[in-house]
């Protein structure tokens, strides 16, 4: 076992290492020593696979429902004929976009402290639950309040999100995590492949297909078939967590006395916890550690900078090309958040296992929010493309200039997708600067409540600021938002550096072995 480890180090230090995808890690994990001789805690640590597969499963309903809006919320609004003036659908959107989050904030944080009294699968279940409704009472309405009601319960039962986090930490240690958080990782882009696809595809689908669909429930509701779609997701994942999602919370499992709790796994104190169970971390005391605070105040600023170029891009897909967007449809804009959740699927599963074992997680987290003033700056150029292929007659791009356009898109959502590891990475560091396991629950929690409360009002401040943006006539002014949109990245930016000031001298060290049951 020691062998083994050592030879993982040594092999890093090698100037000839070639990075090594998931399948790799894998590989090496179905031959580890682990495997047969798993009373040896030494070197690597085991993870469940039954246990990992079932997280994924009820991980991927949550961006299925919260994305597959997005191709067809503009269209909605101006379904829902709220204004004259097509520039100032954002207002609505971004209103919509935003509702979710709020009500996400509202929750995340005690449906996390009720995870660490009754324990953690029933939280996740009902949370998931009552995404599935939310999903379908948004499908069956038609008025701006009920979008406003659907997306407002649908956000207060994801905010299980964090408990989702703590699971995820209570069945990995720092030996494992490089193979574990990538395959959780997965699950954001993967479902953000599949809602926007479902979104775009299936919106208004009596129009787009009326040979299969021309019903008269589907012209009165024209997005209810890409929610009932992704509602049923929903609840095939309550159905898979309720018979393989097993209870993780350490105060739970410790009553079983053939259980030891993988964060204390090879630790002196370890039988003493199956004794008695400490009590999870206050408020106050959680935010008087430094890098908790540091990974709350960044994680705010991470959220609401992602968060921003959603909204914008898709605002910036939807306009028209004379007024500085893309004249894109609600399908094409499906397609291009689909190549979003393809180019992050690639990055978590053939370089973010070698970038964790390889890097400092601080460091790489800080990189990934340097990346965000580039997608930005780089927006206004698919524009400029897309001016030089325009057809005055139709608005619409030439072909052969939608070819480069589509060039520039994938390189754009390449550098935004790479930014976004930020979020992979932030859940390995406020996993390692929680106090206690007992207090992991709480410590996602407020992580994320802070991650919610920059998305409940980020979708508004960006959108509005696009629509303010498009009201000026000088072409030039029609970017404004771009510019303080990089202002506040370069923000975000600097205030991640404190992340690496305020961790510990124990919390910086890599983790080379890993292991995979």
């Amino acid at each position: 076992m020691v062998a083994h480890h050592q030879s993982c180090t040594s092999s890093h230090s090698s100037p000839h290492h070639q990075p090594r995808s998931l399948f790799d890690e894998l590989d090496d994990a179905e031959r580890s020593p682990a495997r047969e001789h798993k009373e040896d805690y030494g070197g690597i640590t085991p993870v469940p696979k039954a246990q990992l597969a079932a997280l994924c499963g009820v991980r991927l309903v949550d961006p299925i429902a919260f994305t597959q809006i997005f191709p067809y919320v503009n269209e909605m609004m101006d379904h829902l004929h709220l204004t004259e003036d097509r520039s100032k659908i954002g207002f609505y959107s971004g209103l919509v976009e935003s509702s979710f989050a709020i009500s996400q904030l509202c929750s995340i944080y005690h449906w996390a402290r009720l995870s660490d009294a009754i324990g953690r699968r029933p939280v996740v279940l009902v949370g998931i639950l009552g995404i599935g409704f939310s999903t379908l009472f948004l499908g069956m309405s038609h008025t701006l309040a009920g979008v406003l009601f659907a997306r407002c319960l649908g956000g207060l039962f994801s905010g299980n999100i964090a408990v989702i986090h703590s699971v995820l930490g209570e069945i990995t240690d720092s030996t494992n995590q490089a193979v574990a958080f990538p395959i959780y990782g997965l699950c954001w882009p993967l479902g953000a492949i599949i809602g926007p696809l479902l979104g775009g595809s299936f919106s208004d689908p009596a129009e787009k297909f009326p040979q299969w669909f021309n019903y008269p429930f589907l012209r009165a509701y024209p997005y209810f078939l890409p929610c009932f779609v992704a509602g049923m997701v929903a609840f095939a994942g309550v159905i898979g967590g309720y018979f393989c999602l097993e209870e993780t919370l350490p105060s739970k499992r410790w009553k079983n006395k053939d259980y030891v709790p993988m964060r204390q796994i090879g630790s002196e104190h370890g039988s003493n916890h199956a004794e008695k169970s400490p009590q999870p971390a206050s408020v106050k005391s959680l935010i008087s550690i430094p890098v908790v605070r540091a990974l709350c105040i960044s994680g705010f600023g991470l959220a609401f900078i992602a968060t921003g170029f959603d909204v914008t891009f898709v605002l910036y897909c939807f306009s028209p090309v004379n007024g500085g967007g893309l004249a894109f449809t609600a399908s094409e804009i499906g397609y291009s958040l689909a190549i979003s959740g393809m180019v992050s699927v690639c990055l978590q599963l053939f370089f973010m296992p070698y970038l964790l074992r390889r890097f400092d997680h601080a460091k790489m987290y800080n990189f990934c929010m340097g990346l965000w003033p580039f997608c930005f700056v780089l927006l206004p150029g698919l524009n400029l493309i897309a001016r030089t292929g325009l057809d005055e007659m139709t608005g619409q791009i030439m072909p052969a200039t939608k070819i480069l356009v589509w060039i520039g898109i994938a390189a754009l959502l390449a550098i935004s997708r790479t930014a976004c590891l930020a979020f992979s990475v932030s859940m390995i560091l406020v996993k390692d600067a929680a106090p206690d396991p007992s207090s992991l629950g709480a410590t996602n929690g407020l992580a994320q409540f802070a991650m919610c409360f920059a998305r409940s009002f980020s979708p508004a401040v960006a959108s509005s600021l696009f629509a303010f943006s498009n009201g000026f006539d000088f072409i030039l002014l029609r970017y404004f938002w771009v510019l303080v949109m990089t202002l506040i990245s370069f923000l975000g930016t600097t205030l991640s550096r404190r992340i690496a000031e305020g961790r510990r001298p124990s919390q910086n060290s890599h983790s080379y072995a890993v292991g995979f049951d």
